[in-house]
């Protein structure tokens, strides 16, 4: 056994965690060679590699604990991270293109400018961190958790990532952020009428009745271009019974929304529908 290995193992038993076992060990000491040529590290030794050296391409770090980790410009492209601890580490500019951040936790981290194009975000917990700059392939939060993240490009997110933002802030109350993604959701497809319809709910919920009406009755219509007459209708009787309701000051909220709708919709178009993902991403359970 190494002196390496004995310090980490010996750390290891005394109840010190292993990224502290790992930085205590010298950063002067040389890093050993995997023990297949050509195989990446994996382990404690794949651990070591990256503290000391910022950089473990195609590292095995799967269920490693990095929290706090100051890892910026580090070099982690087509790494195996799944289900690692990454919460409130600095990834600054780090370099996580190809790599498997399945049910990762990196809550809190600040990842501004890091490259993460081609990583898979399954179940990912991206909530709280910052993403001001970073690179992500299209649609690539589809199926993680980013509530509350800073910095997202909203041209870098599907109709999906932004409609089921829109869900999350409903779900939450905030309506009139919730109408915001709606709005970035129908800009990317005009022709959804389950995001015109969810944007008629939270309209009408902030008493913006003439707004809420106007949305219904263009849901109405795409429903009706799809073959879907008997669901156009009872939007219609949803934007009437909206219109004949006084008129409330902007926030203050008739809560209308799910009223009008719980009365003239039925079925399969019922008001959970409306507000429901799309995407199954908010099934997935978080990493930690």
């Amino acid at each position: 056994m190494t002196m390496r290995s004995h310090l980490v193992r010996g750390a290891t038993r005394c109840g010190v965690p292993l990224v502290l076992a790992a930085m205590a060990v010298s950063a002067s000491a040389a890093v050993q060679a995997p023990a297949h040529a050509g195989t990446p590290p994996s382990g404690t030794e794949a651990l070591i590699l990256l503290l000391e050296q910022r950089r473990c391409p195609g590292c095995d770090l799967a269920g490693a604990d990095l929290v706090h980790a100051q890892l910026a410009d580090a070099d982690l492209s087509g790494s195996r991270l799944q289900r690692a601890n990454l919460g409130q580490a600095r990834l600054d500019g780090a370099r996580l293109g190809d790599a498997d951040l399945s049910f990762t936790s990196l809550m809190g981290a600040s990842l501004r400018g890091a490259d993460l194009r081609g990583a898979r975000l399954e179940g990912t917990d991206l909530r709280q961190a910052d993403l001001s700059g970073a690179l992500l392939s299209p649609g690539a939060l589809s199926r993680a958790h980013w509530q509350g993240a800073r910095g997202i490009d909203q041209g870098q997110l599907s109709f999906g990532e932004l409609h089921n933002a829109g869900v999350d802030a409903a779900g939450k109350g905030r309506y009139p952020e919730a109408e915001q993604w709606f709005s970035a959701a129908i800009r990317r497809e005009p022709s959804a009428g389950v995001s015109w319809l969810a944007r008629a709910i939270t309209r009408s919920q902030q008493g913006k009745a003439e707004d809420a009406a106007n949305d219904f009755l263009y849901a109405a219509s795409l429903y009706e271009a799809g073959g879907e007459t008997a669901t156009a209708a009872e939007l219609r009787q949803a934007a009437e019974k909206l219109k004949a309701s006084p008129e409330q000051p902007e926030g203050g909220g008739n809560g209308l929304g799910m009223a009008a709708i719980g009365g003239a919709v039925s079925g399969a178009l019922g008001a959970l529908q409306f507000l429901a993902p799309i995407a199954a991403k908010a099934f997935l359970p978080l990493p930690f």
